[in-house]
């Protein structure tokens, strides 16, 4: 008897028992659930929303594998030095680098899955329904937006607040209006900011070694541009764009993320509408920044004045700008619905992100506050869409000719299009 049969036994025994949603999880999971459907028309198809979650943890990988390169790369950089002739084997793909990132970005992984899934698990339980497989994704995405010395207590708070305040309280997944990832990482911010920011937290070590003889500094691009410091960054357009800069784990390498984008696009789990309006809107409010700049409005002196001249199209090769609109503004759950609505919903998010991060020197990211701000617009701009559809409907209604059978059909027609 193989494992699939004896899994499906237990299945028979335990059902109905205060277990068996936990039980239910774990063998779907591992296999296709066998129940067939006696009645009714139903649409027979490979994917489901386990498949789907699979899906985007697939393209989360590359982003995942990189971050744990990156972090040795930036650690050991940080205390030797960069390489003047860099070599992408030599210096980036090394055992060293992936270790250091393995036993540093792994914790992080486990921790987010470990409390988020107890917490769904816990809730499945006591509410007798099945355990939802939202947080798979969730799970993933949580530690490749913080920092990579992110104390573990510090993460399994925040997970434990996202997942309960952020997605439980509305009633679990495909009802929340906010995305439990991004509501993890605003507690984190606004919890403990100087965790979150800086110069030191981007960087293996730099925290531990503040103060001391052996400091070292992990500034990133729009740290420095915040700090009217342009001047001193160091990293070409190439580093920008393959992702050999410091950063959150998972947002750095811009590459992987387009190549994330393609995959999610070709196998139609996110919507390209999305991602091309909210690049449309970053770069439209960059462009304005950047004219305000040319026309003299602005004094050098001021503290925008770096931000509001940086070159439009590159604030979309730094920060977790492009990230975010990937893999969180796409999310079908708390992004808008409409075709036409996903436009506004994009357009808006990109439009906002480069706003904050331009009027936010304390903290020099703005994307994940804009996504949230539009998670909750998302309905009304749906709403009035479809408003929208349905008012143009009825002006053709009222104009269309219609031919009625009898006299009885005129007098309803016109009653109904007064």
């Amino acid at each position: 008897m193989g494992m699939k049969e004896k899994l499906h036994q237990l299945k028979l025994k335990y059902q109905g028992k205060k277990m068996a949603p936990a039980f239910n999880a774990l063998h779907t999971f591992l296999y296709t659930p066998n129940d067939t459907t006696h009645s009714g028309g139903h649409v027979r198809a490979a994917d489901d929303l386990k498949r789907t979650m699979n899906t985007v943890i697939m393209a989360l990988v590359p982003c995942l594998l990189f971050g744990m390169f990156n972090a040795g790369y930036q650690h050991y950089s940080a205390i030797n030095g960069f390489p003047e002739n860099f070599d992408l084997f030599e210096h980036f793909l090394t055992w060293d680098n992936f270790w250091l990132g393995l036993v540093t970005v792994l914790p992080l992984v486990i921790v987010s899955y470990g409390v988020g899934l107890a917490i769904e698990f816990l809730f499945a339980v006591i509410k007798g329904h099945e355990v939802e497989e939202g947080y798979l994704v969730t799970g993933m995405l949580v530690p490749l937006i913080v920092p990579v010395d992110t104390p573990l207590w510090m993460l399994a708070i925040a997970v434990a607040f996202g997942v309960v305040i952020g997605k439980e309280v509305f009633g679990g997944t495909g009802m929340n209006i906010l995305n439990p990832a991004l509501t993890i990482r605003a507690f984190l911010f606004f919890a403990y900011p100087t965790w979150m920011s800086g110069d030191k937290v981007w960087v293996h070590g730099a925290v531990d070694r503040a103060g001391t003889a052996d400091a070292i500094s992990g500034e990133t691009v729009l740290g420095f541009l915040a700090q009217g410091n342009a001047s001193e960054i160091s990293y070409t357009l190439s580093d920008m764009f393959y992702g050999f800069i410091p950063g959150s784990v998972g947002e750095t390498s811009k590459l992987l993320i387009l190549l994330g984008a393609l995959f999610l696009i070709f196998s139609k789990i996110a919507s390209w509408r999305i991602m091309v309006s909210a690049v449309i809107g970053a770069l439209t409010m960059g462009l304005i920044f950047n004219g305000v700049v040319e026309a003299g409005w602005l004094p050098e002196y001021s503290k925008f004045y770096e931000l509001m001249s940086f070159d439009f199209w590159k604030h979309l090769l730094v920060g977790g700008l492009a990230f975010g609109i990937v893999f969180m503004a796409t999310d079908p759950v708390t992004g808008s619905q409409t075709n036409r609505g996903k436009w506004f919903y994009g357009f808006f998010i990109g439009l906002l992100s480069v706003m904050i991060r331009v009027f936010n020197p304390g903290y020099p990211e703005g994307v994940f506050l804009a996504i949230l701000l539009m998670n909750v617009f998302a309905p009304t701009i749906d709403h009035y869409v479809v408003r929208g559809n349905i008012k143009k409907r009825l002006k053709r209604l009222k104009t269309a000719t219609i031919y009625p059978k009898n006299s009885d059909e005129v007098d309803s027609l016109k009653t109904e299009t007064a």
